[in-house]
């Protein structure tokens, strides 16, 4: 029994110490994005370099924690504007402006998790950033899919469908932020209009399950 429970205090205080380095690289990310070195967040940690590889192994061990801190948070958002009681376009619109803010917002903490600094640095330091982004936006595209799944009756084939139209929505939304973040060439409530009269054409269509809040 005790030494479960010194076992279980040792995981509560790695996990701690988790959370707390995690904090530190996303200081230096929203300062630095895609420059982003393991020597400044062992820095700001106040720590060496080799305690930071001993928590996270290498930079991309780092990367993957970063996408999946953020990527359950944007996850949480987006949920909350599908399941939002208004009409179903409103959902929408909503849905793809909660993806615009979150990578409005933290420009920095995006370009670290979809872009490399420049081809030089990633080819000496061995990290493949584009290896790690695929997995963050199929993720993404699932976890629409399993949305739309649960609240469209898509009639037969319907999973299938879900899963073409979650991964489609998450490559346009990328696609398409990315390119506004770079160029900016209209408001974010304009590229939301544009990107949800581009959906609204075959989604509108679609009925909403029996005992389905809808989406």
């Amino acid at each position: 029994m005790e030494k479960t429970q010194h076992l279980g205090r040792q995981q509560a205080a790695t996990e701690q110490r988790r959370r707390e380095l995690l904090e530190a690289a996303e200081r230096i990310v929203l300062r630095d994005g895609p420059e982003a070195s393991m020597n400044a967040i062992a820095a700001e940690a106040g720590i060496t370099k080799p305690i930071l590889y001993r928590h996270f192994g290498d930079k991309g061990g780092l990367y993957r924690a970063l996408a999946v801190r953020h990527t359950d948070a944007l996850l949480d958002s987006l949920r909350a504007a599908l399941d939002a009681p208004v009409l179903r376009r409103d959902r929408v619109e909503a849905t793809l402006d909660t993806y615009l803010v979150a990578i409005e917002t933290r420009p920095q903490v995006y370009r670290f998790l979809m872009h490399p600094a420049d081809e030089a640095n990633q080819a000496e330091s061995g990290f493949d950033v584009g290896r790690h982004s695929a997995p963050l936006l199929r993720r993404l595209g699932e976890e629409l899919a399993k949305v739309i799944g649960d609240r469209l009756d898509l009639g037969p084939g319907g999973e299938e469908t879900a899963r073409v139209w979650g991964h489609g929505i998450v490559g346009m939304m990328h696609a398409a932020g990315d390119w506004w973040l770079r160029e900016r060439p209209c408001s974010r409530e304009q590229l939301v209009q544009h990107l949800t009269d581009l959906l609204w054409g075959q989604l509108a269509l679609a009925k909403d399950r029996a005992n389905s809040r809808g989406f």
